[in-house]
């Protein structure tokens, strides 16, 4: 089993910064992604950056210049370090693990609690 912890949401004003951080643990197999989901009230749930144990990066073009996400895989830790904040970025904030544990077999999700992010004045 796998198990995802995120912390460090909160309430911020319009172009304040939070920085989120995502503590996994358990049966982790490489090579894996991680990453940043959202959800806000009445839409879907949305993507907002990725990342693999590589280091490579992917970002919705919403957030692209004002988040950066990265992860220390010593410490299977994700983090997302949101700054210029906008009303617009208020949800929930998931954090996402996927993995293939053998050649062939079905890729597995997981997904923490979620965090909420309040941009408000």
């Amino acid at each position: 089993q796998v198990q995802l912890v995120e912390s460090g949401g909160g309430l911020v004003q319009p172009g304040g910064s939070l920085r989120l951080s995502c503590a996994a643990s358990g049966s982790i197999f490489s090579p894996n992604t991680m990453g940043w989901y959202r959800q806000a009230p009445g839409k879907q749930r949305e993507l907002v950056a990725s990342i693999t144990n590589g280091g490579t990066p992917t970002y919705v073009d919403s957030v692209k210049g004002r988040f950066a996400i990265s992860r220390d895989n010593a410490k299977n830790t994700l983090y997302l370090q949101m700054n210029s904040l906008k009303p617009e970025d208020t949800a929930v904030y998931y954090c996402n693990l996927g993995f293939r544990k053998f050649i062939g077999s079905s890729y597995q999700h997981y997904w923490g609690q979620g965090t909420q992010v309040t941009v408000s004045s």
